[in-house]
């Protein structure tokens, strides 16, 4: 895990091979747009100047303006004002994600802090990947109504999973952007927002570029521990794409003293569940999205704090206003909607996480003598929270941490022993017919309820459908 999550040490190169090789568009990473001269344009300065030669000597680091101008060369300067340009004639939504994604991948090029470089997915482990899946199905088949929902098995590159996975962190983050981004040209009193226009638009396109930076610094650390792409129980990757990261999986088995087919079936079994879950679940993935973008709806922001970053604005020193974006300035309402939206966030990731765990440890602990310290250990990886959640944390005071998961598991699988396979995974047809965070403070209770009898509310409104139908006929009879 990075202990760094948003530190700003990027690599002046991509990796040797990963992602097949070949993926090194301006966009996209790489020895890009504004690489010049050898640095790296998104260094230990927010703004694109830390990398730059030159910027390592006294005042480098405090000064990125005086540093530039009293050692850099021509042509590292005008690499330098070009990212600056860019950075501020950015005219897109509240999100810079070309830069996110440009800094995502340079993260991940940088490789782990144990010294793991990506690497292209060779054809041996995609087969063992492709393998794995398919033996996790099956096994799965026994233990859930719920069909396959994997077309394909892939094995990715962290790279790759960067790639697939942006579009789902956009429609995460830019809902909690939006609400800063408005809230950056609100500071100013009503009678100077007509006059500073320009200003007001430079603001958000730095808050564009913030934001940007720190979703991809905390999306590439998370590509460097991630072993699939539902890891924080939300669907990151392509519907119908049961994918694994073979590089993660052999360093999270590494110390486990466990054999690596099993470590790779295991997690196999687990991305092949979470697809299942949002395949044939349809209303989920927008439950869960919808969710994030209740809760942000919520957030209040500290106008004080930015009102005094903007006051305090030294044009030397312009990543202030970032150092004041990451220091509590985003905080929840104190009010029973954000209240809610909250707890509903929270236990929907905790019947997720918790269905995914209890059909897995029914699938597994017969076939895998290591299944009950694989999931010891899955449980606790995902108690302790990563990258992901540190972002949420950091922007918005959100973690995307499923804190009853061992409730919502024991609440499944007394639901599994009472009402059978069929009666558990038949809740999922509607999310009113799923526990609540109460029900998981009382599963007893919620297991041993009474079940609503739809057969019968279906009857009863068919037979007031068909009055309602013999009484329309008797009037067109009388009108005749």
């Amino acid at each position: 895990m990075s202990d760094t999550p948003f530190g700003f040490g990027l690599p002046p190169e991509e990796p040797e091979n990963g992602d097949e090789g070949k993926k090194k568009d301006p966009a996209g990473g790489g020895q890009g747009s504004g690489d010049q001269g050898g640095g790296n344009p998104f260094g230990a300065n927010p703004f694109g100047f830390g990398g730059l030669p030159g910027m390592g000597g006294p005042g480098g680091a405090d000064n990125p303006f005086a540093a530039m101008f009293g050692s850099l060369n021509p042509n590292d300067l005008g690499a330098a004002f070009q990212q600056l340009g860019q950075m501020l004639s950015y005219e897109g939504g509240p999100v810079n994600w070309d830069m996110a994604k440009q800094i995502a991948r340079q993260v991940v090029a940088q490789g782990t802090s144990d010294g793991t470089k990506d690497a292209s997915v060779g054809p041996a482990e995609k087969a063992s990947v492709e393998e794995a899946v398919r033996l996790a199905d099956l096994w799965l088949d026994g233990v859930t109504s719920l069909p396959s929902g994997a077309s394909t098995a892939v094995a990715w590159s962290r790279a790759e999973w960067v790639e697939a996975t942006l579009p789902a962190w956009q429609q995460l983050v830019d809902p909690v952007a939006e609400r800063v981004g408005a809230a950056m040209g609100d500071v100013l009193p009503e009678e100077m927002q007509a006059m500073a226009g320009p200003l007001i638009g430079m603001m958000r396109s730095m808050g564009g570029a913030m934001f940007g930076q720190q979703i991809g610094q905390a999306v590439g650390a998370l590509a460097g521990e991630v072993v699939g792409s539902t890891d924080v129980g939300l669907p990151l990757g392509p519907a119908g794409k049961a994918a694994l990261l073979p590089l993660n999986i052999e360093t999270f088995g590494k110390d486990l003293g466990v054999p690596k087919d099993e470590v790779r079936l295991y997690l196999a079994l687990r991305e092949a569940a979470h697809q299942r879950l949002f395949a044939h679940v349809p209303w989920l993935r927008s439950h869960l999205f919808g969710a994030v973008e209740g809760y942000a709806r919520g957030i209040k922001v500290d106008t004080s704090k930015l009102e005094d970053a903007v006051g305090q604005l030294d044009p030397t020193h312009p990543e202030q206003l970032q150092e004041a974006l990451q220091q509590g300035m985003f905080q929840p309402e104190d009010t029973p909607e954000q209240k809610a939206a909250l707890a509903r966030l929270e236990t929907a990731l905790a019947l997720v996480e918790g269905w995914v765990d209890a059909v897995v440890h029914e699938a597994a602990k017969s076939r895998l003598t290591s299944a009950d310290a694989l999931r010891e250990t899955l449980r606790r990886r995902r108690a302790s929270g990563g990258p992901a959640e540190q972002t949420f944390a950091t922007l918005i005071g959100l973690e995307l941490r499923p804190r009853r998961l061992r409730d919502a598991s024991r609440l499944w699988a007394s639901l599994t022993d009472a009402r059978g396979v069929d009666g558990r995974d038949d809740l999922w047809e509607h999310p009113d017919m799923l526990p609540t965070a109460s029900d998981l403070d009382d599963p007893d209770g919620f297991v041993h309820r009474e079940q609503l009898d739809f057969s019968e509310l279906d009857k009863m409104l068919g037979e007031a459908a068909g009055k309602q139908d013999r009484s329309a006929d008797d009037e067109d009879d009388s009108d005749k």
